[in-house]
C-alpha cells in the first residue's frame, strides 16, 4: 500500500482473499486504511474501506490497465517501507487521473522522469548538447520526444522510444545489483 502520509506500507489484510474485499483491492483503487500492529517492528494489519475505483474504469482499455500496473510496481520496487514521500504520491495521484484524458501516455512517460528525477537521477534534457548520456558506465541514446515540446503529439516510435529510454534508466539506476 502506498499511502501520503506513511509512504510504502505492508501488512495483512483479514478477510482479504474473500469474495467481497477482492474487488477493493484492484490496483490502483484509492482506499481508506487503517493499520493496527502490537510494535512498529512487527507486521501490522489492515482495516480498509473503498473511496474510489479507478482500476474499473480501465478494465476494457489494455494498455491503460498495463501502464497502472507498471507504474504501482515500479514504486513497489524502487520505494523504500515507510519513507514518507508526499511529492511522489501526489504525482502518483496526477498520473492516475490523467488516464482518464487523451495525452495519458506521454503523461504516464513523463511521470517516470519525474519519479527518477525525484529521487537523485534527474536529467535536464534542455541541457544537453548532444543526444547520448553516459548512466553508470553504460552510454544511451537520448529520446527525441524529450527534446520537443510537451504539447507536441508524438508519434508511436517516438513514444517506444521514450518508454524504452525510461525503462532503462529505472532498470540501471534502481534495480541492477538489487537482489
Amino acid at each position: 500500500t502506498f499511502t501520503l502520509n506513511h509512504g510504502k506500507y505492508s501488512g495483512i489484510v483479514y478477510g482479504g482473499s474473500s469474495r467481497k474485499q477482492k474487488r477493493n483491492f484492484q490496483i490502483g483503487n484509492k482506499i481508506l486504511l487503517n493499520w493496527r500492529s502490537k510494535s512498529e517492528n512487527s507486521p501490522g494489519y489492515f482495516n480498509i474501506e473503498l473511496i474510489k475505483p479507478i482500476a474499473p474504469l480501465f478494465f476494457d482499455d489494455k494498455k491503460r490497465t498495463v501502464s497502472i500496473l507498471s507504474a504501482t510496481s515500479i514504486l513497489k520496487m524502487i520505494l523504500p517501507e515507510q519513507q514518507v514521500n508526499k511529492k511522489i504520491y501526489n504525482s502518483f495521484s496526477e498520473l492516475i487521473e490523467s488516464f482518464k484524458t487523451k495525452e495519458w501516455i506521454m503523461a504516464y512517460i513523463y511521470w517516470e522522469q519525474s519519479l527518477v528525477k525525484e529521487l537523485g537521477y534527474g536529467i535536464d534534457f534542455l541541457e544537453k548538447r548532444d543526444s547520448k548520456i553516459l548512466i553508470n558506465g553504460v552510454q544511451y541514446a537520448i529520446p527525441k520526444l524529450f527534446f520537443l515540446d510537451k504539447n507536441i503529439v508524438a508519434s508511436k516510435e517516438q513514444i517506444n522510444e521514450a518508454l524504452k529510454f525510461n525503462k532503462q534508466l529505472l532498470v540501471s539506476s534502481f534495480l541492477e545489483g538489487k537482489s
